[in-house]
């Protein structure tokens, strides 16, 4: 062995033993343990429907509760990080600085920033627009009918076209999160998207996932939940999706039913189980039950008997002949035998005007925009305007600047950790990346396992850390990051372009360990790293020299990449 080649190899296990460190480090931080659910017990024939003797949820409406480790936990850092770290996929630079410009203090500044996010249509968002206009996508623009009879009904459709809506809003999706302005819009966007969630990449839902992203979803999620909840009902994607196309009165079909219930309204919070007498079913101030039945179910099915897709449009449409014309009873109403497609509006009404849904949906919006276990002071708070303003065309948009104005917003830190998307979105941000969305970047996307749009089970992505912790998880994310940081494109215009471009970032006058530490602790996280954490950072870069001791253009350009690597893969930088 030459001495040469024995310095390569000493160099090389000094950067793997450093970064091993950092990562065991890291891994230690973010263990998380949770606590199990307590099941309420099932009805006795006979005994009296109170609360605390009601059957339990069909799909367990589990408090979920995570607890980090005292020693772990992370400090409150400036507002500024929270805002972007919640509101949105992670700053990019020169995000920070411009809010802290925004007012005096942080009640001013963040009362600002909201006020910006929620009225989007006033933001200059033309550099994202025409990222996107040079992607030359073709079908972001066309009308429903025209997704329907151009990519799922045309004759002899190859299953690239029948596909290209879904990939070109998945494309377009990955785009915005990272370049757009209206970043509250994008959080908002994959959030609905998870709680009305349909799998994406299937024969019928491919053709019209842009209408289904474009129309429905993005189109509501800051209006009214009643005018989502219809939209979403009659959309072609949700019809053929959960099954209510083939529910018919010969052949009842309760999968929607079940699920707008379950998922979409009132939650398995507010599942009161088998009860076989209604009069058992304790009731509300104002005589509602004040949860639904298994008979609520079976009911509603009857009630979306009949709603169709029409075949040459894909437009929905009522098959009157398909439909039960059995007087039903749902939450204690009595539909009529003969309204037609009105049954099924009338059970939206219902169940949007319903006090538990208003409960259910603040709780899961607190959740995002908040903490895994949001504290009942704000979910309540953010519930009382989702109810009061249930008729209003702006409701959603008042509850979201309910939570996004609380004390509860600002004060908390920590009780969240990115998921998948968020995590590679914020890196893509962070290092002010020149992106495409292209088929190898989807590769190593995918092993982190949030696909967009294609979770199969009816209730959306997880939304909680302990679903995005464990050991396969994070193995995962360090993978991806590393395949961002090393990776270059192949051919094309931007073949010699690194993806990450740390170097032409680095201050020509930032020379020391401990100087390049704290530009990019300060340039990613927008706040120094915590000891812990900084340490193993400052021990891989200065190669056991001394942290003051000025390196070379060839030590800095060795180990620059795979440090700023590091502190992607820190604790600090997966909190949000």
């Amino acid at each position: 062995m030459t001495q040469e080649t024995s310095e390569v190899l000493t160099k090389d296990h000094q950067r793997s033993v450093s970064r091993r460190k950092l990562l065991r480090n890291a891994g230690a931080v973010v263990a998380i343990t949770a606590a199990g659910a307590v099941t309420r017990p099932r009805i006795i024939e006979g005994q009296d429907a109170t609360p605390d003797a009601l059957a339990p949820a069909m799909r367990s409406a589990r408090r979920q509760i995570a607890a980090v480790d005292a020693a772990a936990a992370p400090d409150l850092p400036p507002l500024e990080v929270i805002v972007f770290n919640r509101m949105a996929f992670g700053p990019r630079p020169g995000d920070l600085d411009a809010f802290r410009r925004l007012g005096a203090d942080d009640q001013s500044r963040l009362q600002s920033y909201v006020n910006q996010q929620l009225n989007p249509a006033a933001i200059d968002d033309s550099a994202c627009d025409n990222i996107l206009a040079r992607q030359g996508f073709t079908t972001l623009n066309k009308s429903l009918t025209q997704l329907w009879t151009e990519h799922a009904v045309a004759d002899g459709i190859s299953w690239e076209d029948r596909q290209r809506p879904y990939r070109e809003t998945e494309k377009a999706t990955f785009l915005r999160a990272v370049y757009s302005k209206r970043q509250l819009n994008e959080v908002l966007a994959d959030f609905w998207h998870n709680h009305f969630n349909v799998y994406g990449d299937d024969r019928w839902a491919s053709p019209v996932w842009v209408h289904y992203d474009r129309d429905v979803i993005r189109g509501n999620m800051l209006g009214n939940f009643r005018t989502m909840l219809g939209m979403v009902a009659k959309s072609p994607a949700m019809l053929y999706y959960l099954d209510n196309e083939s529910n018919t009165s010969a052949g009842p079909n309760e999968n929607f039913a079940r699920e707008i219930f379950e998922l979409h309204t009132m939650g398995a919070e507010n599942y009161l189980g088998v009860v076989s007498d209604r009069s058992q079913v304790p009731v509300d101030d104002e005589g509602r039950p004040i949860g639904y039945i298994d008979k609520d179910v079976y009911q509603a099915t009857e009630c979306f008997t009949g709603w169709r897709v029409n075949d040459e449009t894909g437009q929905f449409y009522f098959d009157e002949a398909e439909h039960s014309r059995y007087e039903k009873l749902v939450l204690g109403v009595s539909i009529d035998d003969f309204l037609g497609e009105q049954d099924g509006e009338i059970v939206m009404d219902l169940l949007a005007n319903h006090p538990g849904t208003a409960h259910y949906i603040a709780g899961k919006l607190c959740r995002r925009l908040i903490s895994d276990s949001p504290p009942e002071s704000i979910v309540q708070a953010a519930a009382d305007v989702f109810y009061a303003q249930r008729n209003a065309p702006d409701q959603l948009k008042q509850v979201v600047r309910t939570i996004l104005l609380s004390d509860e917003f600002r004060q908390t830190w920590g009780e969240k950790v990115k998921r998948p998307l968020e995590y590679a979105v914020s890196v893509l941000r962070a290092s002010n990346a020149d992106f495409e969305p292209n088929d190898r970047f989807r590769w190593s996307y995918s092993g982190m396992a949030q696909n967009l749009f294609r979770w199969h089970p009816p209730d959306g992505y997880p939304d909680v850390k302990e679903a995005w912790t464990g050991t396969m998880s994070i193995l995962q994310r360090w993978r991806h990051c590393n395949y961002l940081i090393d990776w270059k494109y192949e051919d094309g215009p931007m073949k010699d372009q690194l993806r990450l471009p740390i170097e032409t970032q680095m201050p020509a006058s930032k020379r020391t360990p401990n100087e390049i530490v704290d530009f990019w602790s300060q340039f990613v996280l927008g706040r120094a790293l915590p000891p812990a954490e900084r340490q193993p950072v400052l021990d891989f870069i200065a190669q056991g020299r001394n942290p003051n001791f000025e390196l070379t253009d060839e030590m800095i350009q060795e180990r620059l990449r795979y440090m700023v690597a590091l502190i992607f893969m820190s604790p600090s930088f997966l909190w949000r």
